[in-house]
C-alpha cells in the first residue's frame, strides 16, 4: 500500500472558459497536453479541475487525454501530471453565446499548442482551429504559461 498527496488552488473549481497545459512525465520522457474548458460536447464550460478528471476517466466520450496517452504508449498510472491553468478567460455563457466564445478559446488553444511546439516541447493531442485568435490575449497567456512551465521544470 502507498500514500500519495496532491494540492490545488480552490480557484480551479470556478466554471468558465479556461486554457490549461498538462505536463506529463513518464520516466525521462515528458510531453505536454493543451486543452480548454467549454468544449463542443456541451453548452456548458466546466472548471479545469472537473475537466482534467474527465480527461483521465473511463468515459470514452470525455477522456481525450487518456486516448492520447495510449497513442503515445504512456501508461497513465505510471505518469506524473502537473497542470497549469489560465483563466477563466471568459465566464460561462448562456447556450446561445457558448459556441462563439468556445470558438475564440479554441483558437487560443490551437495557438498556445503551436507556441509550445515552436519552443521545442512535444505536444500530444489534436488542436484544429480555423479561427483567428486575439493576439494580445495569446501573448499574455503564453507569458503566463511559459513562466509556470519553467517553474514546474525547476521543481517549484
Amino acid at each position: 500500500m502507498n500514500t500519495y498527496t496532491t494540492s490545488f488552488d480552490g480557484a480551479l473549481l470556478k466554471r468558465g472558459f479556461w486554457l490549461y497545459v498538462c505536463r506529463i512525465a513518464y520516466g525521462r520522457r515528458s510531453v505536454l497536453y493543451v486543452g480548454r474548458t467549454g468544449d463542443s460536447s456541451s453548452a456548458h464550460a466546466s472548471s479545469p479541475f472537473t475537466r482534467i478528471g474527465q480527461h483521465l476517466g473511463e468515459n470514452t466520450r470525455n477522456n481525450s487525454l487518456t486516448s492520447q496517452l495510449k497513442k503515445a504508449k504512456l501508461i497513465r498510472e505510471r505518469c506524473r501530471f502537473e497542470m497549469v491553468a489560465a483563466g477563466p478567460l471568459f465566464p460561462e455563457q448562456k447556450p446561445e453565446r457558448h459556441k462563439s466564445v468556445r470558438d475564440k478559446v479554441g483558437a487560443l488553444e490551437w495557438a498556445l499548442a503551436d507556441h509550445l511546439k515552436d519552443a521545442g516541447h512535444t505536444v500530444i493531442g489534436n488542436h484544429p482551429s480555423p479561427a483567428r485568435c486575439n493576439q494580445k490575449m495569446l501573448k499574455q497567456i503564453c507569458r503566463l504559461v511559459d513562466s509556470k512551465l519553467g517553474a514546474l521544470k525547476r521543481g517549484r
